[in-house]
């Protein structure tokens, strides 16, 4: 199937040309219909399948229509994400997808000064992108009022249940229009994600795709049994061998995620670290380094690690196991994207090697330990 098969208006095909996407994705092929149909949408898909175009693409097209002249631009559609990172990728994608159209985004997320953004906003948007802190910080200063909402989006939902974002997101419904079309998008479906979706979805469409169990499938996995006071010297060991990949070092918390950087600094392997206690410049900063090659190696903790999506990362590490197998799959997932090879390499203390099964139960996969002296 082709873009133009979805009946994408000309000027977002253009757009589309400009960036090279020649086919639609699976869950772009069975979203875009769905919402160009004006249905309310529950997708089941991970970071890396195509799912921001999946919403932005028939988002644009819906308000890209003949505009009354002098008319005062409102904010028309609502896009909520969990981090900072992820609302900057997600309004360059609707910077790019929206190229040839005469509509207007604007992002806003905490931890940086709410001035300059209060100064995009007065000028007038179509389309805002958000974490959940900022907008309602916003709405009760008055600079946003969502009263002509036509799309609500509410992505990446189990990670904000995660973040501890479900009460600001009970405290936004009663202020978008009863009258609106409702896409989520969750990479699990836990219980309350599931509940949540029934109050706020109207006869939805179920779209999921890239199970978690078939994801793995094409990563080659390696298992490095290794005492924890080890770990530090196996990584450098690893990087050394591999001294021209672009490796994401996946660490469970931020002191952790610091003491790595200063392990591998000290060793002469030039890495940075993103997580929360980061300022959003520096963060920027760090991503901005990885993505252009000038920093090979980035230590990231899981949420920080939301706002990165790279084609062609080569490698993914996991320095600690995670606390959900779920996130196993999430994490290594960032890598061997569209068709490029990938290698996920696990490092298991001990103390972690019950997680180890969850993942092994999870995936059907047996991970089979790599000889730390190969």
């Amino acid at each position: 199937m082709t873009f133009q098969e979805l009946n994408i208006s000309e000027p977002i095909l253009k757009a589309l040309s400009n960036k090279q996407y020649k086919t639609p994705t699976p869950i772009q092929e069975q979203a875009i219909s769905v919402v160009l149909n004006g249905k309310d949408l529950l997708g089941i898909a991970q970071t890396g399948t195509g799912k921001t175009a999946a919403f932005a693409i028939p988002i644009i097209q819906q308000l890209d229509k003949p505009m009354l002249t002098n008319r005062k631009r409102e904010i028309r559609a609502l896009i909520l994400t969990p981090t900072r990172e992820l609302a900057i990728q997600i309004d360059e994608c609707f910077t790019d997808y929206a190229k040839f159209t005469g509509l207007r985004n604007t992002v806003i997320f905490g931890g940086v000064n709410q001035r300059p953004q209060v100064d995009e906003l007065k000028k007038g948007t179509d389309i805002l992108i958000a974490t959940p802190g900022r907008l309602l910080d916003l709405i009760s200063q008055q600079y946003i009022k969502l009263d002509h909402i036509k799309h609500f989006v509410l992505d990446e939902a189990d990670r904000m249940l995660d973040m501890g974002f479900i009460h600001d997101i009970k405290r936004l419904l009663p202020l978008l229009p009863k009258q609106r079309q409702t896409l989520c998008f969750s990479a699990t479906m836990p219980v309350a994600i599931a509940t949540l979706s029934k109050t706020i979805l109207n006869q939805p469409v179920r779209v999921e795709v890239a199970p978690a169990s078939s994801v793995v499938d094409t990563i080659d996995q390696r298992l490095y049994l290794v005492e924890k006071i080890n770990k530090g010297d196996l990584l450098f060991s690893v990087l050394k061998q591999d001294e021209k990949k672009s490796v994401l070092v996946f660490s469970r918390t931020k002191h952790g995620a610091d003491k790595i950087v200063r392990i591998l600094n000290k060793k002469g392997i030039h890495c940075e670290a993103i997580h929360g206690n980061k300022t959003q410049g520096a963060r920027q900063r760090a991503l901005s380094n990885f993505k252009a090659g000038k920093t090979r190696v980035i230590i990231a903790t899981d949420i920080a690690a939301r706002g990165i999506d790279i084609s062609n990362l080569e490698m993914v590490i996991n320095y600690d196991l995670p606390d959900v197998a779920e996130t196993y799959v999430h994490r290594i997932g960032r890598t061997g994207r569209a068709g490029n090879n990938g290698t996920a390499l696990t490092f298991c203390s001990p103390e972690e090697s019950m997680m180890i099964r969850d993942i092994q139960k999870l995936t059907g996969k047996k991970l089979q330990p790599v000889s730390i002296s190969a």
